[in-house]
């Protein structure tokens, strides 16, 4: 099975990818992208009974509690930097940087820095495609040489719109050389992807597996530009990126906004090795497959129209055709799905769409959650970036925190985070309900607890099956001003981080920390 990226499966990392942010959480409403949102009010009924309020809470706090958990990934796993967006019914939750843009200069990284997205770029090119089909311009079952004639006698001239939009049209990936992928080579123009596609472009019958293909989509983007006579390029951006009003999201390297962009950084082949910065390059005829650019927040309000209910790309007909099951893929035990460009996945009962990228240097990744409206977009600007983790962690947390909306909200007044020899926990006001997560955990929501409450006030841990220390209380010791000096979980005490981290640092620990030695 290829990975649903553009970069080389064999070197993809994760897509399947005293720290302060550069912003802080978005705290106030924020400009939503310039589409109408068909639920950016609350119902009646919503309003009535203060669901819709309820529910703009929670998601606050665990988009609060998404900044808190990627900023100790970004310290854990030693990333140059780290871009992160989140929206919700497209208003701006979280828009947050950490980190660098360039290891070897140590420029912070801000939420306006443009990363290089990717296979991201399949959305655009698919969403293109399915608005010139409502046009009546093209048809999915055009075979590729209608379009292409110079694919007329070739092997993948009867390869359908359709197959190739969902890798079924048994297309090479990359070509039998593809050391573009590092640099070693630029990437194809269109002459060479036609080549590439009449003398290696069969590998499959169509149809016969899904076979991932950046060769297939560059197709793609010919025909584009072959129905409607315009550049690739030129029509994206005026049906897709100028409809949204987005300033920073492109569909190929502008070499006149160069500064603007994150380096991208090679993997440390071990932890704390130097990196190699990689140049920006141009993907020529594979802009389509892999040449988009962006910043998190642009490319959030993009998913965001995409969300049930949004008409502003495309109807929603076209929309349900892109983001239905078009293939299940399973492979080593695991099954994915893939729609028409879109990546298709359920996590846990959560239906999402999305998609990640690998260009030399960057890695990414963009979920938007079909049930609850949610888009959450990490960019990160390393090979061995985890953003696949980190989206879907994110997307965990902020279900976890939605999860709570039938519980009645309390007052959370033990909240921070603390560390032990054993573990580090941060204790999360989750609209009032009490949440204990681990931040070292790649899935924090899945083995999160959420603390109960006796009627005397004692902080308890859930009653259920368990390995851990469940049913048991949490204890609490304050000094005399009040303040929590440590606490009790599964009876080893745990102190505030900060203190931990110091008192490491010093000859006897001990001394701050009681109950510990070393």
């Amino acid at each position: 099975m290829s990975t649903p990226s553009s970069a080389p499966a064999a070197t993809l990392a994760d897509a399947t990818a005293a720290d302060a942010p550069a912003t802080a959480l978005a705290d106030a409403p924020t400009a939503a992208p310039t589409t109408a949102h068909r639920d950016a009010a609350p119902s009646q009924s919503d309003a009535a009974d203060g669901t819709a309020a309820r529910r703009d809470a929670l998601l606050r706090a665990g988009a609060a509690y998404v900044a808190q958990w990627i900023g100790f990934q970004h310290e854990l796993r030693g990333v140059p930097g780290i871009q992160v967006a989140i929206r919700h019914r497209g208003e701006l939750l979280l828009d947050e940087a950490w980190g660098v843009a360039d290891a070897t200069t140590s420029e912070p990284l801000t939420t306006g820095h443009l990363f290089r997205i990717a296979s991201h770029s399949k959305t655009f090119t698919a969403t293109a495609v399915l608005q010139l089909v409502e046009r009546g311009t093209l048809r999915l079952d055009d075979p590729v040489s209608r379009w292409l004639p110079e694919l007329a006698d070739a092997e993948v001239g009867p390869v359908t719109v359709r197959e190739l939009l969902g890798h079924q049209g048994g297309v090479i990936r990359d070509g039998v050389v593809a050391d573009f992928w590092q640099r070693g080579l630029p990437f194809p123009d269109g002459a060479e992807i036609l080549r590439m596609a009449a003398e290696e472009g069969r590998v499959f019958a169509p149809n016969e597996h899904f076979k991932y293909s950046n060769v297939g989509y560059s197709l793609l983007g010919l025909v584009i530009e072959a129905a409607t006579g315009r550049t690739y390029g030129q029509y994206v951006t005026d049906e897709i990126v100028r409809p949204l009003g987005l300033d920073d999201l492109g569909p190929e390297w502008d070499a006149d906004r160069a500064d603007e962009y994150a380096s991208g950084h090679t993997a440390a082949l071990q932890a704390g090795a130097p990196r190699r910065v990689i140049p920006h390059v141009d993907t020529r005829a594979m802009a389509a497959a892999t040449g988009w650019f962006g910043t998190a927040r642009d490319l959030s309000a993009y998913f965001a129209a995409h969300a049930p209910g949004e008409e502003t790309l495309l109807s929603e007909g076209s929309r349900r055709l892109l983001q239905r099951r078009e293939s299940d893929i399973e492979y080593a035990g695991v099954l994915r799905h893939y729609g028409l460009g879109f990546d298709v996945r359920d996590l846990d009962g959560a239906s999402l769409i999305g998609h990640s990228g690998g260009y030399p240097g960057h890695i990414t990744r963009t979920w938007l959650d079909l049930d609850d409206d949610i888009v959450v977009s990490v960019l990160t600007n390393a090979i061995d970036g985890p953003a696949d983790v980190l989206a879907t962690g994110a997307v965990g947390i902020l279900r976890l925190a939605l999860a709570q909306l039938d519980r009645e909200p309390g007052a959370a007044d033990i909240t921070g985070r603390f560390a032990s020899m054993w573990s580090v926990a941060d204790l999360v006001d989750l609209g009032g309900a009490l949440a204990v997560l681990h931040p070292a955990d790649p899935d924090p929501a899945r083995s999160a607890e959420v603390l109960e409450v006796d009627a005397d006030g004692t902080l308890r841990m859930p009653a259920r099956a368990s390995f851990g220390a469940s049913g048991e209380p949490m204890g609490v010791e304050r000094d005399d001003a009040g303040e929590v000096v440590s606490i009790r979980l599964s009876g080893m005490s745990m102190w505030p981080y900060d203190r931990y981290r110091y008192a490491l640092a010093t000859e006897q620990p001990s001394e701050l920390l009681k109950g510990m030695a070393l």
